[in-house]
């Protein structure tokens, strides 16, 4: 009998709650795997929305993984500068088998070194500052490069979660646990993406970004 997966997830102040949330609804599906929440202690960890999360591990406790996911949300900037947080993902990260990211999370595992030369997905307000660390942006909802699996944003996490699924099982469990999730998106408003948008609209709603995660 295999020993089951071990995937961890870091979780932080002000992490979007869906980026977090949505992998683990995903991975939870899989069969044999531990699921592990990590942060440096394990107190409630508050997320953008308020909601708390509740950690399974510490960083420094937290086991060898096989896969690493990593959120975003406006709290990622200061674990941007946070040398505690990066060398952890870095260590993590260059260790594990499948890396992931949701989100703006793709900044912070090119901040940890993870990404040079990679192509890599984020959040449509965010991409440009992948090449600041060594990345190439991708507009894709969800980008694969090597062991490398990145989402756009916030909802995306669930479409890069499949894949990650997919790249670790094959498709049928991949197909399975989106049946079982009943993934079956039907936007109201087409308004998703910023491509095509009035231009008033896109600045708008970027600058509201940057002022939530304190770039403005």
């Amino acid at each position: 009998m295999s020993a089951p997966l071990q995937i961890g997830l870091l979780m932080f102040p002000g992490v979007t709650a869906l980026d977090f949330i949505g992998p683990a609804q995903v991975l939870a599906a899989r069969p044999d795997t531990r699921l592990h929440f990590a942060w440096k202690d394990l107190g409630p960890v508050p997320s953008d929305c308020g909601l708390p999360l509740l950690p399974t591990t510490t960083l420094a406790g937290c086991p060898p993984l096989d896969v690493l996911v990593v959120a975003g949300g406006p709290g990622q900037v200061a674990c941007m500068q946070d040398a505690e947080v990066l060398g952890w993902i870095a260590a993590r990260g260059r260790a594990a088998r499948v890396v992931a990211s949701a989100c703006s999370g793709s900044l912070l595992l090119a901040a940890a070194g993870l990404l040079q030369g990679r192509r890599a997905a984020s959040h449509w307000a965010f991409r440009d500052l992948l090449p600041h660390y060594g990345a190439t942006p991708d507009p894709a909802r969800v980008v694969v490069d090597g062991k490398f699996v990145t989402g756009g944003g916030v909802t995306a996490c669930l479409d890069m979660a499949l894949r990650l699924l997919a790249e670790l099982d094959g498709p049928a469990m991949a197909e399975d646990v989106t049946l079982r999730l009943e993934y079956a998106p039907e936007p109201p408003f087409p308004t998703g993406r910023p491509e095509g948008l009035p231009p008033a609209q896109v600045a708008r709603v970027r600058a509201a970004l940057m002022r939530e995660a304190g770039l403005a």
